[in-house]
């Protein structure tokens, strides 16, 4: 036997075992890109196991993650820090090898897949983010920065929207080192593709401007192997559709019943002896150094790739420069950057942010992003940044389109690929859109920035369907996700210092609305919660708000300080404010308040953790209707009469 089918007959032997000895798995899709999977790590798939951030190394994105066991076959295999025991652990409390990949537990695994179609946007963020950096960094005779990505995706992948929208961008934008690997089985869960679709992918993906390539024998290593090389060669970005069997050598080959199925002992032992295979959890010395050589070609390329880094240092010092430090976060001014905000008192939150964000980039060359098709109205444009497309590379902003969904798993692929400060941006209503993204980048613990206008039914006009009411409370439900809605410019850049200064995905909130006058304490807002007007003594009534309903709060504060002591506490950020000491938050709380009150334009029930059952709530419980937003917004309730109104009646029970 061939060292290659042999080969492929362990993998194959290996993931079955994997999967029936945890008692569950996808042995379907499994075994059937086994062979995709290992003509991509023999023969093209360039890494080094001794560097695994190794800047010019290819990316790998398993869209279709229920296919990890193979993944994490073929990463024993090839010498990355997962071993046969780590495979007997497949999906056991703890291990290197869970249900589905993640980014941050397996050595080589370079996106969490799961949620299907992810993957794929994930895998176009990551080679538009390889364009900008080449079109940088690259001189004549020196292509640094000169890798691939590949992204494996099944049937159900391209039929998520995600993947689709993201598939239209990357066509538009010729992203020419991106490959999709599809492994088309025709088979889903619940029976036929042909059940719920029928279209032709590949006239889809040409009309989309994609290369397309067919493989007929997707099980056979060989024809595999060749389809890569071919697609390699490209102008285009390729999709090569290999016709594959699920769960090939099973008895249940070719069906949806094999989809999710762990064999049981009888079965893999049948299943074994079809492979020529006896040993469970064994790798015969052959098969390895096989294997191995090809990680140890990729241990060659990046020394040679060391070795050419240093000639083009020398042939190109200013340039290697900027390359060594593109990365760098500069120490930034916030203090000058808050002293320039008070020329635009009286703007909208919108307006500040453009202000802050082109500060920023202006220091920060890795700040690149766009919007979903609103940059007239989200004003979230780095005004001397360029417009990223493919006659200009070193453009900063992405026209993403009317794609919400992709826009935000995109931006996640370009913080995947490198340290850059990725930022997208949208109405705050169409954070609905793109909450499937943001809970991964959440748990990948992405540095994405997320930018949302239009904060209230302050909007108005355009009405219920562009009034954001439970999109605040949606936001701050994900765990790991920074949630800032500043009331001003001092606050909006306390949340871009904390952003930039500490790890994780951070979604900004702010008003189309001129801001109301504030004066928010920039150092006090890194807080995530603050006094912002302090009670005489002790106070009487507590005032809880944040963003464009601080200012409301400090009107009912001038109408009932005639009466009460009264205190108005700003929170620019919940959950940084739950990071606190508890010494802190006390102070801040004021919880012996006769009353506590919380305006806010939202129906987040949140605020019964600080208002307790004797606190008063103003929020927004029902969607309102098409009219001026001012308007919308006094009719709701958000007025300083209304507001006293209410806070008198509670008082007098």
């Amino acid at each position: 036997m061939k060292i290659a089918d042999k080969t492929l007959n362990y993998i194959r032997s290996l993931t079955a075992q994997s999967i029936s000895n945890a008692g569950s798995g996808h042995t379907g899709a499994s075994l059937g890109v086994s062979a995709i999977m290992l003509a991509l790590f023999k023969d093209h798939y360039n890494f080094d196991i001794s560097d695994t951030d190794f800047l010019n190394r290819d990316r790998f994105v398993l869209s279709a993650g229920h296919a990890c066991p193979v993944y994490y076959v073929l990463l024993s295999l090839f010498g990355f820090d997962v071993t046969l025991n780590d495979l007997k652990n497949l999906r056991t409390y703890g291990s290197k090898t869970p249900g589905h990949p993640e980014v941050n537990i397996t050595d080589g695994v370079e996106a969490s897949t799961g949620p299907l179609g992810q993957g794929v946007a994930n895998a176009v963020g990551m080679a538009i983010a390889q364009t900008i950096f080449a079109e940088r960094f690259n001189s004549v005779g020196f292509p640094i920065i000169n890798h691939y990505t590949y992204c494996l995706a099944g049937d159900g992948c391209l039929m998520e929207g995600v993947a689709q929208e993201a598939c239209s961008l990357a066509g538009n934008l010729n992203l020419n080192k991106l490959i999709l690997l599809y492994d088309s089985n025709d088979v889903t869960m619940d029976g036929s593709v042909s059940l719920s679709n029928r279209e032709n992918i590949a006239k889809k993906f040409k009309a989309m401007g994609w290369n397309i390539i067919h493989c007929k024998r997707g099980n056979d290593y060989k024809a595999c192997s060749r389809a890569i090389a071919k697609a390699k060669k490209a102008n285009k970005p390729t999709l090569i559709i290999f016709k594959t069997i699920i769960g090939i050598g099973t008895d249940k080959e070719g069906t949806s019943s094999v989809h999710g199925l762990a064999l049981n002992s009888e079965e893999l032992k049948a299943y074994n002896k079809k492979m020529g295979i006896f040993e469970n959890f064994y790798i015969p010395n052959d098969v390895r150094d096989w294997c191995m050589s090809s990680s140890r070609r990729g241990k060659l390329n990046h020394e040679m790739w060391n070795q050419n880094l240093a000639v083009y240092a020398n042939s190109n010092p200013e340039l290697y420069r900027q390359f060594t430090t593109f990365f760098d976060k500069k120490k930034l001014d916030f203090d000058k950057i808050s002293r320039n905000l008070y020329k635009w008192e009286g703007k909208s939150g919108r307006e500040l942010n453009k202000v802050i964000l082109n500060e920023i980039s202006e220091k920060l060359p890795q700040v690149v992003g766009g919007t979903a098709d609103v940059i007239q109205t989200s004003l979230a444009y780095i005004d001397e940044g360029g417009n990223y497309n493919v006659g200009n590379r070193r453009g900063r902003n992405i026209h993403f389109g009317v794609r919400e969904h992709a826009m935000a798993a995109i931006i996640n692929g370009i913080s995947l690929y490198e340290d850059f400060i990725p930022f997208c941006s949208t109405f705050l209503a169409f954070s609905n859109y793109m909450l499937p993204a943001i809970r991964m980048s959440a748990l990948m613990n992405c540095n994405s920035l997320f930018l949302f206008t239009h904060d209230s039914i302050y909007v108005g006009k355009d009405g219920p369907t562009h009034q954001p009411i439970e999109q605040l409370g949606q936001l701050r439900a994900i765990p790991n996700l920074n949630v800032f809605r500043p009331c001003d410019g001092n606050e909006m850049l306390a949340a871009y210092k904390h952003y930039l200064e500490n790890e994780g995905p951070t979604a900004i909130v702010f008003s189309r609305q001129e801001c109301g006058v504030c004066d928010g304490k920039f150092k006090d807002a890194q807080m995530g919660g603050y006094i912002l007007k302090q009670a005489k003594k002790d106070a009487e009534i507590v005032i809880y708000a944040s963003g464009s309903e601080v200012s409301l709060a400090l009107g009912v504060y001038e109408e009932l300080e005639k009466r009460y002591d009264v205190s108005v506490v700003s929170f620019p950020s919940l959950d940084v404010f739950e990071k606190q000491s508890n010494l802190y938050k006390n102070k801040v709380l004021q919880q012996n308040a006769t009353l506590k009150v919380v305006i806010e334009a939202s129906n987040d029930n949140i605020w019964y953790k600080y208002l307790g059952n004797d606190g008063l709530l103003i929020n927004v419980q029902s969607y309102q209707t098409s009219a001026d937003g001012k308007e919308v917004y006094m009719r709701a309730g958000f007025n300083v009469k209304d507001i006293v109104r209410k806070i008198s009646k509670k008082l007098a029970k």
